[in-house]
């Protein structure tokens, strides 16, 4: 979240007039397990509060596998929660998820049939993939990289993934989530992953970021920022 995303903003503004102030409040997590994630969705309302005090334009909350991790459709119940938490603290801000942003940005593109590359332990890659297939996609191949720790996940080298997708089966996919996790960094390696399989490349930094502009208003023209950041969409 604080690094991906803001280094698309940047992006953006090298080609658009547009300047961004980034803000964050942390809710605690050290490793990625179902019951941390939980404890970590409970302090959600306390960080929209606070961000609400600086009277953002746009707030987004950036773990996708907290939100998928507690049932089917839950971005649908967070985000408005979140939203209704800054209302009453007398700043109306809109509030996108990395889940919503994932699934939105997939239907966006016209996208049935996926690959998806996720850092959790096995169990929760298979409950993320299962929340996809719920929002009414196929996934027709998944890697789960098993990386428990939180800043371990933070700290895996990009550079690995195309190696990694170049062992999965993406040949009859409209789109590859090269990462569903904000957390585990990606975007370097998002523009060899296209030309390599000649598929639309997303991921959750980038379709939380995408996210974001439609809501502030703003082309979603970023450089580097894969298909979905093209300005297409």
């Amino acid at each position: 979240m604080e690094t991906e995303i803001p280094a698309l903003l940047r992006a953006r503004e090298s080609v658009g007039e547009e300047r961004f102030t980034f803000h964050s409040s942390r809710m605690r997590m050290k490793h990625v397990t179902k019951e941390e994630l939980a404890a970590m969705d409970a302090d959600s309302d306390r960080c929209a509060l606070e961000l609400s005090d600086a009277r953002v334009d746009v707030m987004g909350y950036a773990c996708l596998v907290a939100i998928m991790s507690m049932g089917h459709g839950y971005h649908c119940v967070s985000g408005p929660r979140l939203q209704q938490v800054a209302a009453d603290n007398g700043a109306s801000t809109p509030v996108v998820t990395s889940a919503g942003a994932l699934i939105e940005g997939l239907r966006a593109m016209g996208a049935k049939r996926v690959a998806v590359v996720a850092p959790y332990m096995k169990p929760l890659t298979e409950m993320v993939v299962d929340y996809i297939r719920h929002e009414g996609f196929e996934v027709s191949d998944y890697r789960a990289l098993e990386i428990q720790d939180n800043l371990a996940v933070a700290a895996h080298d990009p550079m690995n993934l195309p190696d990694i997708v170049a062992g999965m089966n993406t040949d009859n996919v409209d789109a590859v989530v090269l990462s569903a996790c904000v957390q585990m960094p990606s975007l370097p390696a998002v523009p060899m992953v296209e030309a390599r399989t000649g598929k639309p490349v997303v991921t959750a930094a980038i379709a939380t970021t995408w996210q974001m502009l439609k809501a502030l208003d703003v082309e979603t023209r970023v450089p580097g920022g894969g298909t979905l950041l093209s300005g297409a969409y």
